[in-house]
């Protein structure tokens, strides 16, 4: 099934992008009825310019406002840029319903914010007592959410996409279930979700986002459902393929965090005569970590499956929209820029493959 028409003929379309004030340009063409068109981040594929009614926003903003309990008084602080459309979304929403947007968290009451940023927060010590934080854009571990609330913030969590807006709220990411308004699919490992906030596809070009028949739409994340528990694997089509194996990052690093509840990121690293070599890296220095990782990678995981290259980072690469950059972080493994753990041992399947090329 092609990705779903984009619009009318009659629809003016506005690229918010090319706004001098983007959050101004979205109100406006919610008075006059006009589509908007939104960049991707583009930080796992190209960027795209997906095209959404302002209703498929503004029909959210009374549940956002309940679920965040964001109002008029609030001050809201949204460190990422406004090119990043959770930041966009948030401004908007805020401007909408009155609140004011502030310049810091000090000022703020407050907060959206990616995971990698409140991380980031939270080691520089910053104040977050009685602040309310909103996370998304990436999975929020429950570690995070708890060292959040030990420092007095009230945290939520979202699960959407440009294309799909929400789809799922909750605390962290073991605790989401569909946001209001949205129905939830499984279907083959696939997420699928029919709502009144889907976007109506892309301005030119063709992308992951695709609507079946019966109105659900999916942009390929793989997950789960138990009820209306809603676990997010990962985008699916992301994948290292070594020694003719296609290797999903999503599945392998919900795998690694299920079993050790440590934080993992998969990447491809190149090789001479296989391809590919998967290559876990671990955000701290912890031997510990590494060791219950590895081990995890021995009980759980297929052999050619396993990483083979350890590494360790300080401190993860940012996309602008303070997203991690997974393709900066590949070209730090790949050449060798980040600290090394052991490597493992190819397996004798892939070693027999090594020898025949």
């Amino acid at each position: 099934m092609p990705p779903a028409p984009i619009r009318g003929e009659a629809a003016p379309l506005v690229d918010v992008a090319t706004a001098a004030d983007p959050v101004t340009a979205v109100l406006d063409a919610h008075d006059r009825g006009h589509l908007i068109a939104l960049r991707t981040s583009g930080t796992t594929s190209r960027p795209r310019s997906v095209v959404r009614t302002t209703a498929s926003w503004v029909e959210s903003f009374g549940h956002v406002s309940a679920l965040a309990d964001v109002g008029p008084g609030s001050r809201v602080w949204l460190p990422g840029p406004l090119s990043a459309t959770m930041t966009l979304f948030a401004a908007v929403h805020a401007r909408y319903v009155g609140a004011s947007l502030v310049g810091s968290p000090e000022e703020a009451t407050h907060a959206h914010l990616t995971p990698a940023v409140l991380v980031a927060t939270l080691a520089a010590g910053t104040d977050l007592r009685d602040r309310s934080i909103v996370v998304a854009g990436d999975r929020l571990r429950p570690e995070v959410a708890r060292r959040a609330a030990t420092a007095g913030a009230r945290v939520t969590h979202y699960y959407g996409a440009a294309e799909l807006s929400f789809v799922a709220w909750g605390a962290h990411e073991a605790d989401l279930r569909p946001f209001p308004g949205v129905t939830v699919a499984v279907r083959d490992g696939c997420i699928w979700v029919r709502s009144p906030y889907l976007s109506q596809g892309y301005d030119g070009g063709d992308g992951p986002f695709v609507r079946g028949d019966d109105g659900f739409a999916t942009v390929g994340d793989r997950g789960s459902l138990r009820g209306d528990l809603l676990t997010v694997a990962g985008r699916g089509t992301d994948a290292v393929v070594t020694a003719g194996v296609t290797v999903l990052v999503a599945d392998l690093e919900h795998a690694l965090r299920c079993a050790t509840g440590e934080e993992v990121l998969v990447v491809g690293v190149p090789h001479p005569r296989l391809g590919a070599v998967v290559a876990a890296v671990l955000p701290n220095r912890d031997p510990g970590a590494l060791a219950r990782v590895k081990e995890a990678a021995r009980e759980v995981l297929p052999a050619a499956h396993r990483p083979r290259r350890w590494f360790h980072v300080s401190s993860l690469p940012l996309t602008a929209g303070g997203k991690v950059d997974r393709a900066v972080l590949a070209d730090l493994a790949a050449s060798g820029r980040l600290g090394p753990g052991r490597p493992g041992p190819i397996p004798p399947a892939v070693a027999d493959v090594e020898e025949c090329r």
